[in-house]
């Protein structure tokens, strides 16, 4: 990491830069229009193999980044965001994993603490003023560092794909790929992409704008089968073999990318009000997810289930919005945590072209295997009497309600 050193005329500006459209178009326009170095930082949060890398790092100078730095957030952004999202089978919409934008939290505070250590007070940032990554940086940022100024040229000036890409080509400066077709993101939570046909409502993006996922139903594959392990909610294993969060989640993501699975378009409320629509792939999300619930489902009480409902959606919520850093997602945070001292097993599941299908489920503390009865067939801990006591008492509330009403009925007439 470097150290700070350098004259308040002359300071860099860190932009936070992905490689994508909007952060190229502004390391040479940065620079242009204040006289000062651009310094370019990516923060890895997944998806950034070596090769990917060393394009970014490559392009990032070719565009006039006096340095370019690379933070590997892997580790931290599990522990700190996806395993929490894990515990709380957290989807917004009933629909979308929170792909990219659970990210963007910590994604700042590391811009945050590369300025300070960089020796300067200005980041930049290329989010839009109609989307919501603007307020998740500005927010954390202002949480973090408020004494940072923050440059948002692409929001505050309203540029437009086409002009940035124009402007570009009129230089003769590197293009990302894709160019101002679409603007994809991706993290080791999954991958968004947007183009025009996320501006309404009505259709689908082409097969070949799918990043991931592309060719999964045109070429399918044969069927596999594979096994998820769990230790108190967290994923330790697949097929029998130990691996870090991350390596999981990254080898996850090339298998049940094949199948198509994770793939969809999420059309749900922004955190300024408008509605917006994005479309996503999130394989290992997707399968993670469906086989936590599942898992859970065999070793929570039907109460603890409910419980932590109620508080992971508003956690996804939070998180969602930017406000990962509030008290009160440490107080979500330590139930969640707290729910899963059981979650401890296996998932068998069965990958087949656009199918994710939990097959079974198997663990030590099994509430199914606890009981001596058996659903539908047989009485364990209670009789017979017992079962038919139950039901009368259990009934009693809705007679009550039916016999009250029947009289409110009769003294009207």
């Amino acid at each position: 990491m470097p150290e700070s050193a350098s004259p308040a005329g002359s300071k860099p500006i860190v932009l936070a830069y992905s490689g994508g459209l909007d952060t190229s178009f502004l390391v040479p326009w940065v620079a242009e229009n204040t006289g000062r170095p651009v310094i370019t930082v990516t923060v890895d949060t997944g998806g950034i193999d070596a090769a990917a890398a060393r394009t970014l790092a490559d392009r990032a100078r070719a565009l006039g980044a006096v340095e370019h730095y690379q933070v590997d957030a892997r580790a931290d952004y599990f522990e700190q965001v996806l395993r929490f999202l894990i515990m709380g089978n957290v989807k917004r919409g009933q629909l979308y994993p929170l792909c990219v934008g659970a990210e963007r939290v910590m994604q700042a505070q590391t811009i945050a603490r590369m300025a300070r250590q960089l020796g300067t007070n200005m980041i930049a940032h290329g989010c839009t003023a109609a989307g919501n990554d603007q307020v998740r940086f500005e927010v954390a940022l202002r949480t973090l560092a408020p004494d940072l100024e923050v440059l948002a040229p692409v929001r505050d000036k309203a540029f437009k794909r086409q002009e940035e890409l124009e402007y570009l080509k009129s230089r003769d400066l590197p293009v990302p790929p894709f160019g101002a077709a679409y603007s994809i993101n991706r993290g080791l939570w999954g991958v968004t992409i947007g183009g025009k046909e996320t501006l309404s409502s009505t259709g689908s993006i082409p097969d070949s704008a799918w990043v991931l996922t592309r060719e999964a139903f045109s070429n399918p594959r044969a069927p596999e089968r594979h096994r998820l392990s769990f230790e108190q909610g967290r994923p330790v294993g697949l097929d029998g073999k130990r691996l870090s969060p991350v390596e999981l989640i990254e080898s996850l993501e090339t298998i049940a990318a094949a199948f198509g699975i994770g793939r969809g378009i999420h059309l749900g409320d922004t955190i300024i009000g408008t509605k917006g629509r994005v479309a996503f792939e999130a394989p290992a999300a997707e399968t993670l997810l469906t086989a936590h619930r599942e898992l859970e489902k065999l070793v929570l009480t039907g109460r603890q289930q409910r419980i932590k409902e109620l508080v992971a959606q508003p956690y996804g919520d939070l998180v969602h919005e930017g406000q990962l850093l509030d008290p009160v997602c440490r107080d979500i945070e330590a139930l969640l945590q707290s729910s899963q001292q059981r979650v401890t097993g296996d998932v068998n599941v069965l990958f087949r072209p656009g199918n994710l299908f939990i097959e079974g489920v198997e663990s030590p503390y099994s509430l199914m295997a606890a009981s001596r009865g058996v659903y539908g067939e047989a009485v364990g801990e209670w009789t017979a009497a017992d079962a038919l006591g139950f039901s009368k008492i259990v009934s009693l509330t809705g007679v009550f309600a039916h016999r009250a009403g029947e009289r409110g009925k009769s003294a009207s007439t």
